[in-house]
């Protein structure tokens, strides 16, 4: 979750121009001794005008990085309660990387981020190889949702450092007071600039087509990733005539409640990675069964929780925590999303279970970091509450799951006292589209598994979903999907592609020692 209030960074490029003029010798000496004179007028910056959109060079930094991204932004404002558009308006940050082409196709490409919570033009850079060769024909346009990055963010000082509000470091389970005090803390913190009834996917939505027709009302190439997959799923239900292409990666059904099956399909993966380590002679004979080994670790932390000491990865200096049942399982869950932390798990866990906690939180410190300056958590609880909170139950299977209940738990504590925006009636209908459509999923991916691609495409005739062999969670720029993505979108047909090339992917090795795996 976020850390602290982001501050908006961008930067214009304008070129100032200074123009020396010789003197003109016309016999008079004084006049050729003359010093030149300098033209004052401000050169005019440079501009590129889409639709209604005058745009100007502007740099998106990355965070956790001094690297920046070049691109062209525009000023762009919406209504924040589109019923009252007298009222307050929002000052949306619109992003554009430009095509290499000198006449680039009409029809952008559209980034929708995930999280929720997450600003496309911050988490850009992650999907930026698979963007190479579609930006030697189209346009890429970022647009940060309602809430998140610079377009009026809802970010609030968060209590947990491990993606669920309220967990407490010293039992296994989640502290409904605490969840509730710090949700109030986080609204009353952002209810003198924001309604946050607000900032939902259906409102998101809408600014996405406002945004279209800003820019001339091309059809879009649109791209979700994760949570984007639900914004990009409603954008084609409520503007099919908008959308040339639709892709999917990390797919979220719009049936699916967001969270209800969290604990379910972390395990699922978690089994089918550590499968692998039983059909591994070395990994065998060095771990026996890590799956067996985290539950064994999770009992012991159950019955006593204690503080433990390991080196920030960062500083290098000594940290103490408590670790918990709570957080072995958050800490975990992060690990399970890539495929090659999730090749360090069994060493770690392993490591952990010796007395060792260093490989396994000094590594958490470092994914809880990244995650945690790119999500907006008010804009998050906008979502959630607004969309899925009165449909999530706890269930009796997840209880013994290395996440149990807690999530689900906390988001209902939180969405008790967080403000509910509209859900339309028809939000959660599956998509049922003519809309040619490409669909990408991991093997091992534990938040939104294959089944939701496959789910997804029985709506979608034109699609084709492609399940990349050994990967997890969004998986654009493993191995040839760039070249295939790009195929897609220039001949919007996924029918044809030749996905032999993605065979070639396998499992991140399993490390059985702090020097990689064997040989």
């Amino acid at each position: 979750m976020k850390r602290a209030p982001r501050i908006a960074i961008v930067v214009a490029i304008v070129a100032a121009a200074f123009v020396s003029r010789q003197a003109m010798r016309h016999g008079n000496e004084e006049a050729a001794a003359a010093p030149p004179v300098a033209d004052t007028t401000p050169a005019t910056p440079r501009t590129w005008q889409l639709g209604s959109l005058t745009l100007h060079p502007c740099e998106l930094p990355q965070p956790h990085s001094g690297l920046s991204v070049a691109a062209w932004c525009a000023p762009f404002q919406v209504p924040e309660d589109r019923e009252h558009p007298e009222g307050r308006k929002l000052d949306m940050h619109l992003a554009v990387i430009r095509s290499s082409a000198q006449v680039p196709a009409e029809d952008p490409v559209v980034f929708l981020a995930g999280g929720p919570g997450q600003a496309a033009t911050e988490t850009y850079a992650s999907i930026a190889p698979a963007m190479a060769l579609v930006l030697a024909h189209r346009n890429v346009v970022l647009l940060d949702q309602r809430g998140t990055g610079s377009s009026h963010p809802l970010s609030c000082r968060e209590g947990s450092d491990d993606g669920v509000p309220g967990g407490s470091e010293e039992s296994s389970g989640i502290d409904e007071a605490a969840v509730k005090k710090e949700t109030k803390h986080c609204l009353d913190s952002l209810s003198a600039q924001a309604d946050v009834r607000f900032y939902t996917t259906t409102d998101a939505v809408a600014d996405l087509e406002a945004m279209r027709q800003a820019l001339g009302s091309p059809k879009l190439n649109v791209l979700g990733v994760s949570y984007g997959t639900r914004v990009a799923q409603q954008y084609a239900m409520r503007h099919p005539d908008a959308v040339r292409t639709l892709t999917l990666d990390g797919v979220a059904p719009n049936a699916l409640v967001l969270g209800e099956d969290f604990a379910v399909n972390l395990d699922a993966a978690l089994k089918a990675q550590f499968a692998r380590c039983a059909n591994d002679e070395a990994c065998r004979a060095r771990f026996a069964d890590p799956y067996q080994t985290l539950y064994q670790l999770r009992d012991a932390l159950r019955a006593n929780p204690h503080k433990v000491s390991f080196r920030d990865p960062q500083t290098y200096a000594s940290t103490q925590r408590v670790l918990s049942e709570y957080i072995l399982a958050t800490v975990v869950r992060m690990f399970a999303y890539s495929p090659e932390t999730a090749a360090l798990l069994p060493l770690s866990i392993d490591a952990a279970a010796r007395g060792d906690v260093g490989p396994l939180l000094g590594q958490a410190r470092l994914l809880t970091g990244d995650l945690g300056d790119t999500m907006d958590g008010g804009m998050q609880y906008s979502v959630i509450c607004s969309e899925d909170a009165d449909l999530l139950t706890s269930r009796p299977q997840d209880k013994d799951t290395i996440l149990g209940d807690n999530m689900i738990e906390a988001f209902k504590a939180a969405c008790a006292v967080w403000p509910h925006g509209k859900r339309p009636a028809d939000f959660h209908q599956p998509l049922q589209s003519a809309v040619p459509s490409l669909l990408m999923s991991g093997e091992y991916d534990p938040v939104t598994p294959p089944r939701y691609g496959e789910e997804v495409l029985k709506g979608l005739p034109n699609g084709r979903h492609f399940v990349l062999k050994g990967q997890g969670h969004n998986v654009i720029a493993r191995g040839c999907m760039p070249r295939l993505l790009d195929q897609f979108i220039d001949k919007a047909d996924a029918k044809t592609l030749d996905g032999k090339c993605l065979e070639r992917l396998s499992p991140a090795p399993v490390f059985v020692g702090f020097n990689g795996a064997t040989p």
